[in-house]
């Protein structure tokens, strides 16, 4: 490991704005592995305002925020509201708690951890909303998407009724992919377009963030030539969510074609 990594993780220690458990305190090992995984709640979970925040506000989740640079410009944009960025890679989170301690940002706070485990961390409605910036589209893994049903279902658990889900992303697959699931689990769909800074009346029209806070993955694809994506949607919905059966997985893999951007593919964002 290199010397600068070091030197951030260290400094990662120092950040009151930064959360960084360990797996073994959200990880349940006493049912059958064969089960699947089940975790355990972190005394973090339901008291998020009380914990970490100087207002109780609504709170919002950027998933895979990677430097943090949506969840910092949105807090300031936005400063009745909380942000919370989460990510696994500590030396990405260590730019945005940085940033934040710096410069005293007090409804800003980052999360390190898998997404994999985030319903051990909130509790019924302690979200408002979540946004997906730019999320790995796992072509090969539905199960690993981060608008798939298993992990909506994660997300049902603390996202309060009418919450939004925002997808921004320069991947036609996971867009399209994402709009299936949401017609055939009727969910509802605000607003959605598979040009973003094309002119686009109503909901996405109004909000400005949309277009002036770009992360760094969204100036890459952009310079690459890449059409940037956008989905707003809720998931109220009765039952188990299903599948997608009219989502054609290997025609919209072939659209995407091949990417100039490698990532890891044990990793749920890029």
């Amino acid at each position: 490991m290199g010397h600068d990594k070091l030197r951030k993780f260290a400094e990662n220690e120092t950040f009151r704005c930064l959360l960084q458990p360990e797996a073994s305190l959200v990880l349940d090992k006493s049912g059958n592995p064969a089960d699947g995984l089940r975790l355990k709640d972190h005394p973090v979970k339901g008291r998020w305002n009380e914990t970490m925040f100087a207002t109780d506000q609504p709170i919002v989740l950027e998933l895979g925020c990677g430097k943090g640079e949506y969840t910092i410009d949105l807090s300031k944009r936005v400063p009745d509201r909380n942000y919370i960025g989460v990510d696994i890679k500590g030396a990405r989170l260590w730019r945005g708690a940085k940033t934040a301690t710096e410069e005293g940002l007090p409804n800003v706070a980052f999360l390190r951890t898998r997404i994999e485990f985030i319903e051990a961390f909130f509790g019924p409605g302690e979200v408002s909303e979540i946004w997906l910036t730019f999320s790995d589209p796992q072509l090969k893994s539905e199960n690993s998407r981060l608008t798939s049903p298993l992990f909506l279902e994660r997300y049902r658990k603390f996202l309060k009724p009418g919450g939004i889900i925002h997808l921004k992303t320069d991947s036609r697959f996971l867009h399209e992919y994402t709009m299936a699931v949401a017609t055939e689990n009727n969910l509802s769909v605000l607003a959605s377009t598979t040009d973003l800074y094309e002119a686009v009346p109503g909901f996405i029209e109004t909000n400005e963030a949309l277009y002036e806070v770009q992360t760094f993955y969204e100036r890459m694809f952009l310079s690459q030539g890449y059409k940037i994506t956008y989905m707003a949607f809720t998931i109220d919905h009765d039952g188990p969510y299903m599948h997608p059966r009219s989502f054609d997985s290997d025609y919209w893999r072939s659209v995407e074609g091949p990417r100039r951007f490698s990532h890891s593919p044990a990793s749920s964002q890029r």
